[in-house]
């Protein structure tokens, strides 16, 4: 349901004390005084702690600096005096062992009165003993069509008009930023130029990633990956773009659901972040990447409010990549985990959205440990395939050692001999034949000469591959992988690395 829906049913249903988290203050106050005229124009009360109450002259100043009196001018109100109160800023005040005792009485009380009392904040901060009594709702970022209509009003403002297609781009980069933030950016732009011109996206973007690094949560995550810098993963790569055009309004058409996504299970170093990376490339779509370790936070209820806010900000940049690293580090052994069940909650609240959503959200999810997983993320219908990465065959080694020399020895490619490099480094990861080079590299710069291919199978034969020095935990991987569990991304189907 939209905010307002939400909203009045929370009202007409007499929940007392509803708390919403947003930094918009201005356009959700907009949004509860249309629900108050739904509601019988129900009078609204807005106070804060620097001007007290404002907007009845009668009431004016009343409760200025004074949270406590705030509260109390509410109780003084007629019984069947309807009202919506409004607290800014009031999630300061909650610790207050008074404060508290007083909204838990008017909680109580408004059950048989026509008053509500909503707490905006930026974020949500909630103590243990109000939290049964305090109702959260969420305050959605503004869609696309109240993002048109914004720019839309600053183009009249400046007697502009843009081609339809260049509206369309401006709209699409403004999503997931707040009305001010859009307001603000293209202000600037006209205060630049005097207009609002098509180029003036890239102000936007810019806006839109310092507004992602601001939530501490997510990373917008530049790429220059591609499909052809990963050696091997046949079919995962076919896999891929199978699925490239699938964002399209075509693809609506056609009658296709949004992909849903995909997790990467497999052994370090064997190209599953570069994959998250060259997807994201390839389709054209930004990429966000998820520490899960920042969702947690040390205030009751302020990690499943970091969760929302993530899943939030990822569907209002839609249609994106989410890249969530290493998922089975946050998740794993849930049960051992003594943090009162908040990782839990969170993992509930993850599993559940990536159950549910609708949004052109792709989500890849990469793991190394997949014992460490709960069977609940495995399930089907959470991602559309799980992919095992297993370690590079001889010729995907051949094709990973082409890529990486291509890139520092373009011109001497063929100086290399890519066969015997293949043949002689049995069970190396691509990330340990990239270090390799980098050691033979520093080998040769050393000795004031280029690098050669003895220089490699030196640089080789002094590494010890992961296959070896956790062989228990890979062959615990390789009997995974053969229960027919998940899809091999590789169409050798080779999981030790050997010489097929």
């Amino acid at each position: 349901m939209a905010f307002g829906t939400d909203l009045a049913l929370l009202i007409r249903a007499r929940y007392s004390l509803i708390y919403i988290p947003t930094i918009e203050e201005e356009r959700v106050e907009k949004s509860i005084e249309q629900v108050a005229k739904q509601l019988e124009n129900r009078p609204i009360y807005i106070w804060d702690f620097v001007d007290g109450y404002q907007g009845n002259p009668n009431d004016q100043g009343f409760g200025r600096r004074n949270p406590l009196q705030a509260l109390e001018f509410i109780d003084k109100l007629s019984p069947n005096e309807p009202g919506l109160f409004i607290l800014r800023d009031y999630h300061r005040f909650l610790e207050d062992v008074s404060v508290a005792r007083k909204l838990r009485n008017l909680g109580r009380k408004f059950k048989a009165e026509p008053k509500n009392l909503i707490i905006l904040a930026p974020q949500i901060s909630i103590p243990n003993d109000l939290s049964e009594a305090i109702t959260i709702l969420e305050f959605p970022l503004p869609n696309t069509e109240e993002i048109r209509s914004e720019i839309s009003k600053l183009l009249q403002a400046t007697q502009q008009n843009l081609a339809s297609s260049a509206l369309d781009d401006l709209v699409r980069a403004s999503q997931g930023l707040s009305l001010d933030r859009v307001r603000r950016v293209l202000g600037r732009a006209i205060a630049e130029h005097q207009s609002i011109e098509p180029a003036d996206v890239e102000s936007i973007l810019e806006e839109k990633r310092q507004t992602i690094r601001q939530t501490q949560i997510l990373d917008f995550y530049p790429t220059s990956a591609q499909m052809e810098d990963i050696g091997g993963l046949d079919n995962l790569k076919e896999w891929l773009v199978r699925r490239g055009g699938s964002f399209s309004d075509k693809a609506r058409q056609y009658g296709l659901p949004h992909p849903r996504g995909l997790l990467l299970v497999g052994i370090q170093g064997t190209g599953k972040s570069l994959t998250a990376k060259a997807i994201a490339h390839h389709w054209h779509l930004p990429l966000l990447r998820l520490d899960v370790g920042r969702l947690f936070a040390g205030l009751v209820g302020e990690s499943e409010s970091r969760t929302r806010q993530m899943i939030q900000l990822a569907e209002a940049l839609s249609p994106c990549i989410l890249w969530i690293d290493e998922i089975d580090k946050a998740f794993g052994g849930l049960d051992s985990k003594g943090d009162a069940g908040t990782t839990s909650r969170v993992f509930s609240t993850v599993v559940t959205w990536l159950a549910e959503k609708t949004s052109a959200v792709f989500v890849v999810a990469t793991a190394n440990n997949v014992q460490a997983l709960p069977p609940e993320i495995l399930r089907k219908g959470r991602f559309d395939e799980i992919f095992f990465v297993g370690l590079p065959s001889q010729s995907e080694r051949r094709s990973i050692f082409a890529v990486h020399l291509q890139k520092v020895r373009a011109q001497n490619l063929r100086d290399f001999d890519l066969d015997r490099l293949a043949a002689e480094t049995p069970s190396f990861s691509g990330a340990e034949i990239e270090q390799i080079l980098v050691e033979a590299m520093h080998l040769g710069f050393s000795q004031n000469r280029d690098f050669t291919t003895n220089d490699i199978l030196e640089a080789a034969s002094q590494t010890i591959p992961l296959a070896v020095t956790a062989q228990e935990q890979i062959n615990a991987l390789q009997e995974w992988a053969n229960s027919g569990r998940a899809r091999l991304a590789s169409r050798q189907g080779n999981i030790l690395g050997n010489n097929q």
